[in-house]
């Protein structure tokens, strides 16, 4: 039990403080992946005009786009939405790749707000707020990890399925899947093994309750029971 007052209340249970850690550290990983520009990269020795590219970035080194009108030359990093990438924006975000934009900002969207929500648990910040509705907090951060989870296995399967697709970027053999790809398989490891710490917690904090309301109704039964009308 801890002390601020001199009120004792009762303290986030260790499942639960366990369970928002791995979900923290899973979040950490999908940040990574969402802000690195290097889910694909091209070999070194291909010496390809494509170097790599994340889910908002595109790094080329002299690239010229083929089917472009104009003799221009893309070099550098530069963010998918940038006005320099608007004449070749289309080729650059087919549409199975803006479902990854959509699927990535979900899913951390969704971590982060499961991670806020259990940062007030732990901390019991703001106190009576938390003790009162404890039992709807929690599982509305399972839900929101259960989303996190269903988003980041969706961008695992969609990904290496699309990046060596012919028209998308040339001379896909030259390409290999890189780090920030890779940071999706450890973020949803920790983020699967943090909702199940807060799933049996969610089950935990129902059951208790519906102990403790089965115990108030044996405290003040109905009145018609006792004779009173």
């Amino acid at each position: 039990m801890s002390r601020d007052n001199n009120i004792d209340y009762p303290r986030a249970s260790d499942k639960l403080v366990v369970g928002g850690f791995l979900v923290y550290v899973g979040g950490l990983f999908l940040m990574v992946s969402f802000f690195s520009p290097y889910w694909i990269s091209s070999y070194d020795e291909s010496f390809s005009s494509f170097r790599n590219m994340g889910v908002w970035e595109y790094c080329f080194n002299n690239f010229r786009y083929p089917y472009h009108q104009y003799d221009q030359v893309f070099d550098g990093c530069k963010g998918v939405l940038s006005n320099d990438y608007i004449v070749i924006r289309e080729w650059l975000l087919p549409g199975w790749l803006l479902a990854l934009e959509f699927l990535i900002s979900i899913g951390l969207f969704y971590t982060l707000g499961a991670q806020l929500i259990l940062a007030g648990i732990v901390t019991r910040y703001p106190l009576k707020f938390i003790l009162k509705q404890e039992h709807i907090l929690i599982p509305i951060s399972f839900v929101a990890s259960v989303i996190s989870c269903v988003c980041i296995f969706l961008m695992i399967i969609i990904f290496p399925l699309n990046c060596w697709r012919r028209d998308w970027l040339m001379y896909p053999r030259f390409n290999h899947l890189s780090w920030a790809y890779y940071s999706l398989f450890f973020s949803l490891f920790f983020h699967i093994c943090g909702t199940r710490y807060l799933y049996e917690e969610t089950r935990y904090s129902w059951n208790k309750r519906k102990e403790n309301r089965s115990l108030v109704m044996q405290m003040y039964p109905r009145h018609d029971t006792n004779g009173f009308y």
